[in-house]
């Protein structure tokens, strides 16, 4: 059997399908467009059930994408997701305005089952719903209450698909025998009116309220025109504290055990290639990603208990104020938060947004959020450049400075969506649709299981292009053209520089060399006299061009080519080689303004293939990825120029 799991945003549509489903799961794209689902089957009385999770939705009048999926789908019986059955999940502490989509669906005349959800909440806040007098309105529809977030109301679900009821009534008889798409516009607002008017006679006949005042006066703190935005920003500061100040220690414990782990096997391993590639290339480029885990998990953390407790629609709503201005909407906030962990969800997530200009700026600068991806970047640089220290007793600078760097990206993605707004003509306007959840606790383990999930994709998505990119680096970084390397050696070796030299300085003396004649060291020569003005070295322009594959692929490619100087003879912490790394006149490559430099760069190249690819695929055309890589491209040189002229 099939079954459709449909119901507005924010109404724990996802709780009830974990429930449900378990670990039996799956994400894809419906056939033919970029609108993800979510689908999974659970076994009942010997008997399996085939589920889909559509995307949230108030009405099956389309005004975004996700919504004319839904649309198209449950209109279609021959689509391959056309269910045999629904589960319409509400929010029964807005039952109201979430009746509306349910109305619809009953129309359909498919077996139904009305899902009453957060029912503890609801009862909290002083709600009171008579269910037979909701069930005298639906007769051939079984109403069930539920709190999926802890776990209840499992059991009531099971027993009601398992002998849904047959249907042989409807809520507007009328409309369910007219073509909504022989409507006009005019008449379809009518319709909606009149829906609406008779959904309120409905509540008024089956609730009542006698509502606590907690929620409103939090609320009011929450969405205040002040209050809201210092609210907000505090979130943003605690959470980069944190990442700071407590992932430290799982850092420091990451780093040395790779670093073990890379002298131990070029210490036990036999000579030769097989071992130099494993020892100098794929463990220090592995690790430079790894080690960084435990500030992405904290950052996921954080924005999945945001989402949990319904404190991210508030965020939304008060938002709405200041996008609306720069051709954006409130709803834009969820795709740029989606983009402080990655810009593809982010980008992708755009969708629900349903006028065509105001989502296209979206995508536009959706990647100048501060992913995760640029942790590892940050993260190294500024630990290299930034002293450790605290300002008043307890403010990490090091922790303002990352909060900084996020808030520079912020601030330049409104500027260009305000610009794209002048730039991008569209007649129409745009709209924001909106209801805010009820404030409640998180749900501990969902928080977790998301954590845990975006992690995996973060290692494996990484892990893959960091080994690719290491072998060919390490490759890159160990041989040459022609003769050179071993000329350079000799060279080396026969100087009088050498053999006055410590046995430890030897070695240096001939990697360095062996490093600037290989492939690699021509490559980064090559291009060193278009970044030289920002104060960057060869080595580093090398470490740019690998990172367009990802991001965080710098710090790897940075490990692996401080790795191969040293030989694998004890092998120096890359932070330590970074900071003893000298220009051919004797000063330091990394200073604190090439070092800021490279962040700003940071903050706005695009540097992400991935990301290019998802811009084309949703906005269905080469020229808008082409035109954000090139704005992205001119607004990195050129910021990070000007930040290292004022620093230097």
């Amino acid at each position: 059997m099939k079954i459709a799991l449909l119901g507005n945003p924010n109404t724990g549509k996802s709780s009830i399908f974990n429930l449900l489903t378990g670990l039996r799961q799956q994400i894809g794209n419906f056939p033919g467009v970029t609108v993800e689902k979510k689908s999974g089957f659970f076994t009942h009385n010997e008997q399996r059930y085939d589920i889909v999770d559509f995307p949230g939705t108030y009405s099956l009048t389309p005004r975004s994408l996700d919504e004319e999926v839904v649309a198209n789908i449950l209109g279609k019986e021959d689509s391959k997701d056309f269910p045999d059955l629904i589960i319409a999940v509400v929010d029964s502490a807005r039952l109201e305005n979430n009746l509306f989509l349910f109305t619809q669906l009953y129309e359909l005349q498919l077996p139904t089952v009305l899902v009453l959800n957060m029912w503890d909440l609801s009862q909290k806040n002083g709600i009171i719903i008579d269910i037979e007098a909701l069930q005298k309105q639906f007769p051939d529809t079984t109403i069930v209450t539920t709190n999926a977030r802890v776990g209840i109301g499992k059991e009531r679900i099971l027993a009601a698909i398992s002998e849904p009821k047959t249907r042989n009534g409807n809520f507007f008889i009328e409309e369910a025998q007219t073509n909504g798409d022989d409507l006009t516009e005019k008449e379809r607002r009518n319709k909606a009116r009149a829906r609406k008017d008779k959904i309120e006679s409905l509540v008024n006949l089956v609730q009542s309220k006698h509502e606590k005042k907690e929620s409103s006066r939090l609320d009011k703190f929450f969405v205040h025109p002040v209050t809201g935005y210092l609210f907000f920003l505090t979130i943003l500061m605690v959470m980069f504290q944190f990442i700071f100040s407590f992932a430290s220690y799982p850092m420091d414990f990451i780093d040395g055990a790779f670093g073990t782990l890379s002298h131990w096997y070029s210490s036990n391993m036999p000579e030769g290639v097989l071992t130099d590639l494993i020892s100098e290339g794929i463990i220090p480029g592995i690790g430079g990603v790894v080690i960084f885990v435990p500030q992405i998990a904290l950052l996921f953390f954080f924005i999945g208990i945001l989402e949990e407790t319904g404190y991210l629609s508030r965020v939304v709503f008060i938002m709405d104020r200041i996008m609306r201005p720069l051709g954006l909407n409130g709803k834009s906030v969820v795709p740029l938060m989606s983009s402080l962990a990655c810009a593809i969800p982010g980008v992708m997530s755009a969708r629900t947004i349903g006028n065509w200009k105001e989502r296209l700026i979206t995508i536009l600068v959706a990647p100048l959020m501060s992913c995760s991806a640029r942790i590892p970047v940050y993260t190294l640089l500024i630990a290299l450049v930034i002293p450790e220290g605290y300002i008043f007793g307890f403010l990490n600078i090091q922790g303002i400075v990352l909060f900084g760097l996020y808030l520079m990206g912020i601030i330049g993605a409104f500027v260009v969506a305000f610009i794209l707004k002048l730039i991008i003509k569209n007649k129409s306007k745009g709209f924001m649709l909106l209801e805010l959840p009820s404030l409640k606790p998180p749900r501990w383990g969902d928080v977790f299981i998301g954590v845990l999930e975006k992690i995996k994709i973060f290692l494996f998505d990484a892990g893959k292009i960091i080994i690719a990119i290491s072998i060919i680096l390490w490759f890159l970084a160990s041989y040459g053209p022609g003769e050179k390397i071993k000329n350079s050696r000799f060279s080396v070796i026969s100087s009088e520089a050498y053999q006055m030299a410590s046995e430890e300085t030897k070695a240096d003396m001939t990697s360095s060399s062996n490093l600037e004649n290989s492939y690699i060291g021509h490559l980064g020569k090559f291009i060193e006299p278009a970044i030289e003005p920002l104060g960057y070295d060869w080595k580093i322009g090398i470490s740019l061009l690998t990172s367009f594959a990802a991001r965080e692929v710098f710090v790897g490619s940075l490990s692996t080519i401080y790795a191969v100087q040293d030989e694998g003879d004890d092998p120096k912490r890359l932070l330590e080689s970074m900071k003893n790394e000298k220009r051919p006149d004797g000063t330091p490559t990394y200073t604190f303004a090439s070092g800021m430099s490279l962040m700003v760069f940071y903050v706005f190249a695009m540097q992400c293939m991935s990301t290019v690819a998802v811009v084309k695929r949703e906005t269905r055309s080469w020229k808008w990825p082409l035109i954000q890589l090139l704005f992205m491209g001119v607004m990195a040189y050129a910021f990070s120029w000007i930040t290292f002229l004022f620093l230097r």
